[in-house]
């Protein structure tokens, strides 16, 4: 095989390629009902003119009959009659329609023949587009279901199982900072609510210190109260200054060993 058979032999095969992918199965199928019905036209119409043709045939064929049986009968009137020539002349008359009438009759049989395989055809056709719509249909249906199937397959190609993953983890990620910053916000407003009653407690003027003070004194009986009843009245029989802290000193031993 030459260079130049193979370039047309692949140029061919490609052009063959397009023109397969570029075919619709619902159009091809509708085109070829379209075909099919146009050939039933044209075979309908050639029915009607074989059967006109054989109907015009079967009057001639019956004419020429008719003609020839009634030169026959004037025949045999003009030799009742005695006239031998004119039954001769009638003789040859119905010769002529009974040649002619024989030669219809073989028209009419081929005729016949020819309008019965046309009729048959046309039978046939007619099934044969009934079944083609019907499969038609089926074919459609088959097409649309196989289409939306390969719709539906590249929908869940698209549909990146991966990818779905991905999202829904970056928005968990987003629901846990998210409650993250309410904790962090509720703590800090419980934080803010001691630090207030800290400083309530602040302003009260009474700390830890000025407790535990006022603890020691009255475990060591030196509170301001006790201390204010320990005090005698103010006469001359009210002991010194000094003799209170030296009874204050001895406790404060007595309490320490």
């Amino acid at each position: 095989m030459g260079l130049l058979d193979r370039i047309g032999m692949v140029a061919k095969s490609n052009l063959n390629a397009l023109v397969t992918a570029a075919e619709d199965p619902e159009k091809i199928l509708e085109q070829t009902i379209i075909d099919m019905q146009e050939d039933l036209v044209q075979l309908r119409q050639a029915v009607a003119q074989s059967m006109a043709a054989l109907k015009r045939q079967e009057q001639q064929y019956t004419q020429a009959q008719t003609q020839s049986t009634e030169w026959e009968k004037r025949a045999m009137l003009a030799l009742k009659k005695g006239d031998e020539g004119l039954a001769r002349e009638a003789l040859s008359r119905k010769k002529t329609h009974t040649d002619t009438a024989n030669s219809l009759k073989g028209g009419v049989d081929q005729q016949t023949t020819q309008v019965e395989a046309l009729k048959r055809n046309l039978i046939s056709i007619e099934s044969k587009i009934s079944e083609a719509k019907t499969k038609k249909e089926m074919l459609k249906a088959r097409i649309q279901s196989a289409k939306a199937q390969e719709n539906i397959n590249n929908m869940l190609g698209k549909v990146s199982t991966n990818s779905a993953s991905a999202v829904f983890e970056r928005m968990e990620e987003r629901v846990l900072m998210a409650e993250a910053r309410a904790n962090a916000s509720s703590e800090l407003g419980m934080d803010n609510l001691e630090n207030q009653f800290a400083k309530l407690e602040s302003e009260s003027g009474t700390s830890e210190v000025d407790y535990e003070l006022e603890a020691m004194k009255e475990q060591m009986g030196l509170s301001a109260a006790k201390a204010t009843e320990a005090l005698p009245p103010a006469d001359a029989s009210r002991p010194s200054v000094g003799k209170v802290i030296d009874a204050e000193l001895d406790a404060l031993r007595k309490q320490m060993g």
